[in-house]
């Protein structure tokens, strides 16, 4: 099941892709499709939601689920 993570602060294509890279690098994520223009990101995995928001926050923006 999809998780949907609002994420604060991004900006344009390249914050996607950062929040994206951020979170692939993280054991059982499978995908992650960010969308600046809503503020969100869909997670598909099992990765755990701690280490989603750790993951996102690392990058430098604000997570919320």
């Amino acid at each position: 099941m999809p998780t949907t993570v609002t994420v604060s602060d991004m900006a344009c294509g390249g914050c996607e892709t950062n929040v994206e890279e951020a979170l692939l690098a993280l054991a059982g994520v499978e995908r992650a499709d960010a969308d600046q223009a809503a503020g969100v990101v869909v997670v598909e995995g099992d990765a755990a939601d701690d280490a989603i928001r750790a993951a996102i926050e690392g990058a430098g923006y604000d997570a919320s689920l």
